[in-house]
């Protein structure tokens, strides 16, 4: 236990008059007492209030920072068996917000991690040069819908990859036993862990049917995932998921069913009247809460700007006013080569300054925040300079 203020007074009061025999208490009125004195004892007072104010530090501080790592190790473990909330290079979130970042997902791929706010503008300039070089596949100096198509596929191939990639050295954490499968309840006794129960103790209750006390937001998450991990049981059903289907489970734009599992699941959250379509008001609905300040209502304006523009121009494929679920899934397929390409032909309607229908490297260096997310000042005394 800490000792209370008066225990450590009263060791800073000893320290004192053992060092500097010289009582705190009671400083006898001498006056004579020299100056040279008088500063020694007011120095000798202050250093032993230092030494009070340090031993409080100690003892204030825990004993040791293992519950610190224990919670950073928790929160590793769990973003390792849990589906993630972002998608890369896949134009929706999971709960239906628009990935803002997608534009540079697709332009940079796995490059986009370089391209960093506090970066060289130097360094990025001559990096987007670089890609410039790449994407300009005839050397015509200039870039086309259709080389820009052929780009977006491929970094967008590098984002399955990486998928993959990560997939197996999740897998193998919740497959501890190697055997190539993952049943419900190895994943599920994987993920209480990850929240802090018992390995053990979970893993003994599941095996003996016991009740399991869990929190109802725990549960909550728990069900979605047991729904979610169904659909990516490939039939016939039978609850183990082998490294393709945890793959599924984890990235569901890589299947074709899990992805109209997504959609629905979409749809469900933000379809108002139940027919299972979606209206402009209902795509454009602003997300519960309420506005409290200017700056709130700024950002809240254009959220719903960007959500009627791409409910309009993208995702309303026949322009009825109506997204289906067959829509909206063609939308977010992100292998879907159509998508690529009018992706492509916007990605060069913003920057196509000389409205040639193509891009020249100085127009991408210009708006280089529209495809890197970073800004590069002065690129153009430096454009002829390096290119």
């Amino acid at each position: 236990m800490a000792p209370d203020l008066q225990d450590l007074l009263d060791k800073g009061h000893l320290i004192h008059s053992r060092l500097f025999n010289w009582p705190i208490s009671g400083v006898k009125k001498d006056k004579m007492m020299s100056r040279q004195a008088f500063l020694c004892s007011l120095g000798s007072l202050y250093l032993s209030l230092l030494f009070v104010f340090l031993l409080m530090d100690v003892y204030a501080r825990p004993a040791n920072n293992s519950a610190l790592k224990e919670k950073a190790a928790d929160s590793k473990d769990e973003n390792e068996i849990l589906p993630p909330d972002h998608l890369n290079g896949v134009k929706m979130e999971m709960d239906g917000h628009l990935n803002k970042e997608f534009h540079q997902e697709v332009f940079l791929g796995k490059e986009m991690e370089e391209f960093e706010e506090d970066s060289e503008p130097r360094k990025n300039r001559k990096k987007l040069m670089a890609i410039f070089s790449k994407v300009d596949i005839n050397n015509d100096k200039k870039i086309g819908a259709k080389e820009m198509q052929r780009w977006i596929m491929e970094k967008t191939d590098e984002h399955f990859q990486e998928a993959v990639e990560e997939n197996k050295m999740h897998f193998r954490a919740v497959d501890p036993d190697g055997d190539g499968h993952v049943s419900w309840d190895e994943y599920k006794i994987k993920f209480l862990a990850s929240k802090g129960f018992n390995e053990k103790e979970i893993a003994e209750k599941i095996r003996n049917n016991e009740e399991l006390k869990i929190d109802e937001e725990t549960q909550e998450v728990l069900d979605n995932l047991k729904d979610r991990w169904y659909q990516a049981d490939n039939p016939p059903p039978d609850m183990l998921l082998n490294e393709e289907e945890f793959l599924s489970f984890l990235h569901p734009e890589h299947s074709r069913g899990m992805l109209k599992f997504m959609v629905k699941e979409i749809i469900r959250d933000l379809d108002q009247d139940g027919d299972k379509k979606l209206t402009l008001s209902e795509f454009i609905s602003l997300p519960v809460g309420t506005v409290e300040n200017q700056q709130a209502q700024d950002i809240d304006d254009d959220w719903v700007k960007d959500r009627r523009k791409e409910f309009e121009e993208v995702i309303d494929a026949n322009h009825d006013g109506i997204v289906t679920m067959e829509e909206l899934e063609e939308y977010m397929d992100p292998m879907n080569e159509y998508n690529a390409l009018n992706e492509a032909k916007q990605m060069i309607a913003v920057a196509d300054e000389n409205q040639n229908h193509h891009l020249e490297l100085e127009e991408i260096l210009k708006y280089s925040e529209y495809f890197t997310g970073s800004k590069l000042m002065d690129y153009a005394r430096n454009v002829h300079e390096e290119f």
